[in-house]
Parts: structure tokens; sequence; C-alpha cells
């Protein structure tokens, strides 16, 4: 009798703990179900006033109002927004290598402008050449060393290939920095004719396409700066206006801004540079909870209560 107790009473214990393991699991699925329902995004955007961009000069504090982001229409929650003195900038300067000779007069001002970057700041320097690219430095904290780094351009020698395949193999070299605030600096004419002239138009290249969405996975603003090469100093109108709007849709779509003096070279970046670095002191890396699961691309609006603040930001990111 005593024996069929202490068996009914084993498995009684056993019962409960096999309910209790299984109430255990089920909460804990339910938890996971709860977290798996958001997912964390971080995106670049820069904020400055409209007289700010008039007069190419910052104020020491904007009143940006209360920021709101939508995602596919949908409002999503804002966790942070790190700003420049606590998050350095991942920056890097890619030049297309068969420019014309005139770019080289503006190595210079592009020295000046590394040497001038805030404490802390990472950059990069590599030149694009037949649809890849040759990296002179590292990322490195040594502005002086990324600055020195830069050489004459090889000119028309250099087979062109399409200069966004090298943005894109660019866009990698990120992967080893810790998150923050990153961005590229792209010298180029823009035109991709890697896949024929008549593939060379904003809504026809696909290794722009490609780049675009690069950049948006990493949270990369690529802001470019126009410059002509061999098959455009010629001044074929199409192909001038192909890049420009290549370069334009890249840095629109990516939260950067594209810089152009015309169609013609610019005789300097100076003008550019100023634009630059407002834009790059009033970048901030913001991150957000996202609701969307699914996988595919996910369009982005950042707005604020303040109507005179302008925000850039990219368009939208793709998620795998």
């Amino acid at each position: 009798m005593l024996k069929k107790f202490f068996v009914i009473l084993l498995v009684v214990l056993l019962l409960a703990s096999i309910l209790a393991s299984v109430g255990f699991g089920q909460e804990k699925g339910k938890q996971r179900r709860q977290d798996d329902k958001v997912r964390t995004v971080t995106i670049p955007i820069s904020i400055s006033t409209k007289r700010e961009q008039k007069e190419n000069r910052a104020n020491e504090f904007v009143q940006a109002g209360d920021l709101k982001i939508t995602e596919n229409g949908d409002d999503q929650v804002i966790l942070s927004i790190r700003s420049v003195t606590n998050t350095p900038l991942a920056l890097a300067v890619l030049i297309q290598d068969d420019l014309s000779s005139d770019a080289n007069l503006k190595l210079d001002e592009i020295r000046k402008f590394i040497r001038g970057l805030p404490r802390g700041s990472r950059v990069m320097v590599a030149y694009l050449r037949a649809g890849t690219i040759q990296v002179r430095q590292k990322f490195t904290e040594d502005l002086e060393k990324a600055a020195k780094s830069l050489r004459i351009l090889a000119g028309n020698g250099a087979a062109p290939g399409s200069p966004y395949q090298g943005v894109e193999e660019a866009l990698q070299r990120f992967d080893a920095l810790p998150a923050g605030r990153r961005a590229v600096l792209l010298v180029s004419d823009g035109l991709d004719i890697s896949r024929g002239i008549e593939s060379s138009s904003p809504a026809q290249s696909l290794d722009l396409d490609r780049a675009i969405l690069r950049a948006q996975r990493k949270s990369v603003a690529v802001y470019s700066f126009y410059s002509p090469a061999s098959q455009t100093a010629g001044g074929n109108s199409i192909l001038i206006l192909n890049g420009q709007g290549s370069l334009e849709r890249l840095s629109d779509e990516t939260g950067g801004r594209a810089f152009f003096q015309g169609s013609i070279a610019p005789v300097s970046f100076e003008p550019f540079f100023d634009d630059l670095n407002l834009a790059l002191n009033r970048q901030f890396a913001l991150t957000y909870l996202s609701t969307h699961l699914k996988k595919g691309y996910h369009k982005i609006k950042v707005s604020s209560t303040n109507p005179d603040v302008e925000i850039e930001h990219p368009r939208g990111y793709y998620y795998r």
C-alpha cells in the first residue's frame, strides 16, 4: 500500500513538472512572439533649416520640433537620435579614376576637407576604376594620413566600367566598423554605360539600383559631386543629364545630397564643401522600432512639427 502511494506521488510530481514546463514554454513562446513583432532600424538623417541652407551657415541651435517617422505609412516609435558629438563619422571618399584633368586641381580642396573633419572621424580613400575600387587608405582616424593618400587621377586611359559597382564594393568596407553615422563622398560623372548608352538613364541602371539598396541596408548616406569624365567632357547633353540624374537619385534615396555646377566641370569644390559640412554637422543616427517584418522594400518618411525644418533621409530600405 505504501509502495502504491509513493508511485502515485511520483506520477503527480512528474505531471506537475511537465505542466509547469509547458506553461513556462508557452509564456516564453508568447514573449518571443511579442518581441518578434518589432525590430530596430537605424537610418542617417540630416536636420537643417531653410534659412541655413540659403545662407550656407549653421546656427548654434536648431529648434527641430517633434520628429515623426512613418514606415509604409504607419507611425513608428523612435528609440534614439544620436548626434555628431557622441557619434563619430565614418566617411568613404570615392573618386572616379578617369575624370578629366580639371579634377586634379580640386585635390587640395578634398585634402583640406578631410583634415577639417571632427576628431574621431574615420576616413577611407579609394579610386573607382573598371567597376572596382583601388583602396589607397583603409578606414583610419589619422586624417592627415588619409589626406596624403590622394593621388593624381589616371585619366582617359582608365577603363570606366560602372562607378556604381565600385560604390557597392566600397559599401562592404563599412561592415567592420561599429554602428553610427556613415557617409560616402562620391566624386564622379555618374554615368554608367557598362551595359550600353541606352541603359545609362537613372531608371535603367541596374548597378545604380544595387548601390542604392546596399547603401540603404547599411544606413550610409551618399553625397555626390559631379565632375565630368572623358566620355562626358565632349558635351553630350543626354549623357550629362543621365549621369547627373543618376547621382541625384543615388544621393536622394540614401539621405545624402548631390552637388552640380550646371553641366560643366565646377571651377571649385569649395561651395560644395560648404554645403556638405553644413549637412554633416547636422547629421544624426536615428534608431526606431519597425513593425514591418515582411521581406521587401519599405518606404520611410521623417517629418517635423517645425515647418521651417528640412530633413534629408533615405527614402526607404530593402529588408531581407
